[in-house]
């Protein structure tokens, strides 16, 4: 039996307003380091770099040098927006021998067949190169208007400083304290010497950190040397160096030949508005099938209604089954994902969604020790087993749920938005776009809004904040619906973050329940 949500228990957070540049992500201080770059002159690519590179030391769990993602950039009066691809791939020395299937079903967020030892979830052999420093290379070379080292200085500061373990940390590490034992760096990083989380007290007084002072000279590496000293030179083979040495197939010649690539993002109509997003490799074709099924229904009021929802339901779900026809992905995620997105307007109408992620919570669990980068487990992504669409192979890109958007509606407003959640984010943002688009909703209505989840096969997971009667046509309509509160934690629904421009005026907002998410205004 589950405790029972506290239904007189209302949180609310209000959309920020202002005609300067406004960062909305899932880390307040992250948020704040992408502000500060724009309030110093800076534009939306200078703050995404920077935001960026802040994740990786302020929600190291989440996403940073180890691990990859997507950037879709509209700067203002250009007609076609660009992607800069910057996702993870298998080592060109991957052995599929090395992953024995074994059984049963594995136990992170993807339904393979269960590998010997885990070895495609947890360790070095989970481990797909990362592509995050030369995807912000590549925005910096294209876009950007600050130095690279200015950009990435709020990071070091960051990381010297040390993570502070608040209360949502501890929550994070106490559900995860078991998979970092066993990797050594991880395991001083983020445990005590018992083998437990680190924890503060229950009163204000001293502060616990979790200390990053080997991740902030790799920073200073890159810093100094530019996006190409993760990929060649010393860093490149401490890290070649601590991957081998714990049994990964990785080369020196895998960081050197990675490069990230930059390409016109995809724009299609939605009704009268358009649609902007990413085209290969990401949940983005499949949204656009959603939409595309959703275009054939009308809203029949002024909010969603049962069958607003129960649109959304089949169109999301035809959509999905579709592309895993040919992705063989076919079941539900048990466990969370550590993806973070945050979307960035800047004061001249430049819009950015940024997408990055370690895959799984602290991804591989393994964080180097010379460099504490803590790496990703990027290769979980493939079918293990053989003959499929997706099977794992060498040097091949990794698939990836990730859905960074924009969209301009008909009366002239843009948005930029996202979210993490894994197979949660795009029955999220393809809600979203429908609140937004279709009824006409500004960002702090849309965010206050109840929503629903279709990500996994057999089930459709309800707000229970909906009005009743729409719950009971949904539970009379759908196979299986279950109610679930929106939670602090964990997340029932995807994590979204978006930022909104109209006129000369934008907006930004943060899931409502993210304790750590906001959206910042360069004021």
């Amino acid at each position: 039996m589950t405790q029972p949500q506290n239904r007189s228990w209302q949180i609310t957070k209000p959309a920020t307003r202002s005609k300067k540049g406004i960062v909305a992500s899932q880390s307040r201080v992250a948020a704040q380091v992408g502000a500060d770059i724009m309030a110093q002159g800076g534009n939306a690519v200078d703050a995404a770099i920077a935001t960026s590179f802040a994740l990786g030391a302020a929600e190291p769990w989440m996403s940073g040098m180890g691990g990859g993602g997507y950037m879709v950039v509209r700067m203002a009066g250009e007609k076609t927006a660009k992607v800069v691809e910057f996702g993870m791939k298998s080592p060109i020395g991957l052995d599929v021998a090395d992953y024995p299937i074994v059984g049963g079903k594995a136990g992170d967020l993807f339904p393979w067949p269960m590998v010997l030892e885990d070895r495609n979830v947890f360790g070095p052999k989970a481990i797909a190169i990362p592509g995050q420093v030369a995807g912000m290379g590549l925005a910096h070379d294209t876009f950007a208007t600050k130095s690279w080292a200015d950009l990435l200085a709020p990071a070091i500061a960051l990381a010297d400083a040390g993570l502070p373990v608040d209360w949502y940390a501890q929550l994070i590490l106490g559900g995860s304290a078991k998979d970092l034992a066993p990797f050594p760096a991880s395991a001083k990083t983020f445990l005590d010497e018992g083998g437990f989380p680190k924890a503060s007290g229950w009163t204000a007084l001293g502060e616990t950190k979790c200390d990053l002072s080997r991740l902030a000279a790799s920073l200073r590496t890159v810093a100094e040397n530019g996006p190409r000293a993760f990929y060649e030179g010393p860093l490149a083979q401490s890290i070649i160096d601590d991957l081998q040495a714990a049994g990964g197939r990785h080369s020196m010649a895998d960081l050197a030949d990675y490069q990230a690539t930059l390409v016109d993002a995809m724009h299609y109509p939605y009704r009268d508005h358009e649609i902007i997003a990413t085209p290969t490799l990401t949940a983005g074709p499949t949204m656009r099938r959603a939409l595309e099924i959703m275009s054939e229904w009308h809203p029949a009021s002024a909010t969603p209604d049962a069958e607003a929802f129960v649109t959304y339901d089949r169109a999301i779900r035809q959509a999905n089954q579709e592309r895993y026809d040919t992705m063989g992905d076919t079941e539900h995620e048990p466990d969370p994902s550590c993806t973070t997105h945050f979307s960035i307007v800047d004061e001249q109408g430049n819009m950015v969604a940024v997408t990055q992620t370690l895959l799984s919570i602290f991804g591989s669990r393994m964080m180097l020790p010379q460099s504490g980068i803590l790496m990703n487990n990027g290769i979980m992504w493939f079918d293990p087993e053989p003959g499929k669409p997706n099977s794992l192979g060498p040097n091949k890109r990794c698939l990836a749920n990730m859905c960074p958007t924009l969209l301009e509606r008909s009366d002239g407003a843009h948005f930029a938005l996202g979210a993490s959640g894994g197979r949660k984010i795009m029955p999220a943002v393809a809600e979203l776009t429908s609140l937004l688009l279709d009824y006409g909703m500004d960002l702090n209505t849309a965010f206050h809004s109840p929503r629903t989840d279709m990500s996994m096969a057999d089930v459709t997971i309800v707000d229970q904040a909906l009005p009743e009667d729409v719950i009971a046509a949904l539970k009379d309509t759908l196979a299986h619906v279950v109610t679930a509160p929106r939670t602090i934690f964990p997340y029932h629904f995807a994590c979204p973050s978006a930022v909104a421009r109209q006129g000369d005026e934008n907006a930004g907002a943060t899931e409502i329940m993210s304790a750590w998410g906001d959206a910042i205004s360069a004021d």
